[in-house]
């Protein structure tokens, strides 16, 4: 496998200025950048709901409709997991203590992921290329949707605006049961090799998985009808993918977010890194303090590229010094008011994408 190297132009002005003003904030105010009282509380809210709804599952639900609503219940509290708990541990922002950090991640192995696999998938690969064709892995699902203009365009591409919710769907069984042995065993993703895990990493990760099983199909098979474990199984993960997929693609898969193609000739993109993710994302209805709990902060993605080891809570206090920063250096920061609007822009690229004429923007 032939790895790509791709640099950027240094440093710049913009990114010193950025974390001084930021550094300035949280002296001022005199306060962490992480270990937020309100995380600890949220973290025990969050497993406490999840807990409740398979327990409540398991052994309560006496009939069809109880059994819907607490296998949605169930699948929203494992997405509050990944999205505040595992994700600010993952990125060293719920910490101080690197314990702590390295011990909350590990919710992610419990709801049936890898949390090695997606230190290198998201905090390495996406998080320093973000929305570079080729490289970040988030803007390619070849051959089954076409996310980028350089990017074979297939005929069932023009309505992928409509089937891409199917597939949204279908992302915690693929990562659950496939992707996350594949990466492992390839030592690579979006083309950049990543190291082996360790003995004691490795075994994190399929004890991990095989508590999973356990839990959602295992024990449930034991005490359940085969087929209402198995449909239930389904609407949780379905309801989880759906949730999970369209949250970080409103980020970045929109039509005001920057989308790049490396030229292998001259492999420099054209921005600093501090810059070039402000270009490449999009913050969306930062006015909303219930998706803004529930999400944890993922919709300040701006604020979450910049700085990913800041807790999620100080988000919203961050986001007016990014945008007046922004403004000043003459960079487009970008936020749609509401979650519908993210939507339709969502949609809209996915359907300009679908056609083949799409035009792609080089690097260069």
């Amino acid at each position: 496998m032939q790895v790509l190297r791709v640099s950027f132009p240094g440093c710049g002005d913009f990114h010193r200025e950025l974390k001084r003003r930021v550094s300035a904030h949280f002296e001022s105010v005199q306060s962490s950048p992480r270990d937020a009282l309100g995380m600890y509380l949220k973290t025990v809210l969050i497993l406490v709901w999840t807990l409740a709804s398979y327990s409540l599952l398991m052994f309560a639900a006496v009939n069809w409709w109880q059994a819907i609503l607490l296998a949605i219940g169930l699948a929203l509290g494992m997405g509050g997991i990944a999205f505040n708990i595992q994700h600010d541990a993952n990125h060293g922002g719920y910490s101080r203590n690197r314990r702590v950090n390295q011990c909350l991640r590990l919710c992610l192995d419990l709801i049936g992921g890898s949390s090695y696999v997606w230190y290198w998938k998201h905090n390495i690969v996406h998080h320093t290329y973000t929305n570079v064709s080729g490289l970040d892995v988030d803007v390619d699902i070849e051959p089954f949707l076409r996310l980028a203009p350089d990017q074979k365009h297939k005929w069932y591409h023009r309505g992928q605006h409509v089937y891409i919710w199917f597939l949204y769907g279908l992302l915690p069984v693929n990562w659950q049961f496939w992707a996350d042995y594949r990466d492992l065993m390839n030592g690579h993703v979006g083309g950049q090799p990543f190291p082996k895990p360790s003995k004691g990493e490795l075994a994190i990760t399929l004890t991990g998985k095989a508590f999973f099983y356990f839990w959602s199909l295992v024990l449930p098979l034991l005490l359940h009808p085969t087929l209402a474990v198995l449909g239930l199984y389904a609407l949780t993960s379905f309801t989880l993918g759906i949730v999970l997929t369209t949250v970080f693609q409103l980020a970045h898969c929109v039509e005001e977010a920057d989308l790049l193609t490396v030229d292998r000739d001259a492999p420099v993109l054209p921005v600093a890194w501090a810059e070039h993710q402000v270009r490449t994302t999009a913050n969306f209805a930062p006015g909303s303090r219930i998706l803004t709990w529930y999400l944890g902060g993922l919709n300040y993605q701006i604020e979450h590229h910049l700085f990913p080891k800041v807790c999620h809570i100080h988000y919203p206090a961050l986001s007016p010094i990014v945008a007046q920063t922004c403004r000043e250096y003459g960079i487009p920061y970008q936020s749609h008011s509401t979650l519908w609007q993210a939507l339709m822009s969502h949609l809209s690229r996915l359907r300009r994408l679908g056609q083949p004429e799409a035009i792609v923007s080089t690097s260069s």
